[in-house]
């Protein structure tokens, strides 16, 4: 395992962590250095970015979705044959599900690693100070190894934060000025992944500026002294099974977390196609619709007439299939008036946009499932014979929620992304 392990946060959202991270990532690739790349929580947005950084998948750490054992697992796994592994945070270093729990912290004390805190220097002076000395010593086994600023606006501020850090006992690693050039595209609905010269712009922007005024030496220095916690026994929940088992992955599909991919993998083949390209659908055991933004291109795959026949055929011949959020509603009937596969009757729709946000977990046939719902769009739920609907998820504290999870023959789906890379896909079918 690497000894360059570390993981950036902030005190808050938008001060610059994937900015500070995916220009860092590539800074040490350029320097020629394995890195791999990790981001706690689950996101399936700032995991891209850092694919492109550093041409290697990223992995999600999430301590509420994986046991620690398991977490630890993937994190000296994937890490194995890495020089430095860089795990970017989600939202405030404490923010989780339930106070503390379920985030950047609890992913932290839980694998051995040191914090570096982006701190946003938008009308910040030496106030900060208490700021950095409070999360440095807010919880003893997360341990704050320095901070960056970011959004520096002048010399003199710089002076100020220095000053601040030293009487706080934090170190300082350096000063990224403000450059709205680096500002990120929006998270929300209307960012299109298939863009990637422009995240690549982003990427090598951000990795000048990190080059420029960030101490990488220093950094490296610091966290190469840290030794992070021993890896535990992986996790092997089943046996493989000789399965095909198919993957939407193209511009409209691409959501999911890698240890999904790889657990699949341990039961036979993965074979990957494109709803949006492709005109036949392989012969396969196991069809698995991921989410993704078909609603940006619903016109395409509502113009594929060939693949949407192949998929409802394939679901009326009892074929068993797994759609989560944009798979599901590409199942639907319509979206937003454009035919979809119509293997259910619902329509699915962009009007009336409004976010819907949470962890997720439910029981099947004694396995625990957990996963995590996002997504604006909305379903409109029409009768349909033999349409089972199963409402009994509910949220991390264990609120019941009303997602609905649809059954229809094989074909089980909803909003909901499961998490499979420590539990069996093939229980969902017992549902």
């Amino acid at each position: 395992m690497c000894n360059n392990t570390y993981l950036i946060a902030a005190p808050t959202s938008a001060c610059g962590k994937t900015t500070v991270t995916v220009g860092l990532l590539r800074a040490l690739r350029d320097r020629g250095m394995a890195v791999q790349p990790f981001k706690t929580g689950p996101d399936y947005i700032d995991t891209q970015y850092h694919q492109i950084a550093v041409d290697r998948a990223s992995v999600n750490l999430d301590s509420f979705m994986q046991s620690p054992e398991h977490m630890q697992h993937l994190f000296h796994h994937y890490g194995s044959d890495a020089d430095a592994c860089i795990v970017e945070g989600a939202m405030g270093l404490f923010d989780g599900y339930d106070s503390w729990h379920g985030s950047s912290a609890e992913v932290a004390r839980q694998l051995g690693l040191p914090v570096v805190l982006v701190v946003s220097a938008r009308s910040v002076a030496y106030s900060v100070a208490p700021l950095l000395y409070g999360f440095g010593h807010f919880m003893e086994q997360v341990h704050v190894a320095g901070v960056v600023f970011n959004m520096v606006a002048s010399a003199r501020q710089e002076r100020v934060l220095q000053q601040a850090a030293n009487d706080a006992g934090v170190a300082c690693l350096g000063f990224m000025p403000r450059n709205e050039a680096l500002s990120m595209p929006s998270r929300h609905l209307g960012l299109d992944l298939s863009h990637k010269q422009d995240m690549e712009h982003l990427i090598q922007l951000a990795a000048t500026a990190v080059e420029q005024n960030i101490n990488i030496d220093q950094l490296l220095s610091t966290h190469r002294a840290h030794k992070p916690h021993e890896p535990h026994k992986p996790h092997e929940p089943y046996t493989p099974h000789p399965l095909r088992i198919l993957i939407a992955h193209d511009e409209a599909f691409s959501f999911t977390y890698r240890a999904n991919i790889d657990a699949l993998r341990r039961m036979g083949e993965v074979v990957f196609f494109s709803p949006l390209h492709d005109t036949e659908l392989p012969d396969c055991d196991i069809l698995y619709l991921l989410g993704g933004y078909p609603e940006l291109y619903a016109d395409r795959l509502a113009a594929n007439e060939a693949m949407r026949s192949a998929i409802r055929q394939y679901a009326m011949n009892d074929g068993r299939v797994l759609a989560e959020c944009g798979g599901f509603m590409y199942l639907c009937r319509e979206l937003d008036g454009l035919p979809m596969c119509g293997v259910f009757e619902h329509r699915a729709t962009m009007q009336g946009a409004r976010l819907h946000l949470g962890y997720r977990q439910m029981e099947c046939a004694g396995v625990s499932y957990r996963g995590h719902e996002f997504h604006y769009s909305s379903v409109m739920a029409q009768a349909q014979p033999d349409v089972r609907c199963i409402t009994n998820q509910s949220s991390a504290t264990g609120t019941p929620v009303d997602t609905a999870i649809y059954r229809y023959r094989n074909v089980v789906a909803g909003y909901s992304h499961w998490y499979l890379g420590e539990t069996p896909i093939e229980a969902l079918w017992k549902l």
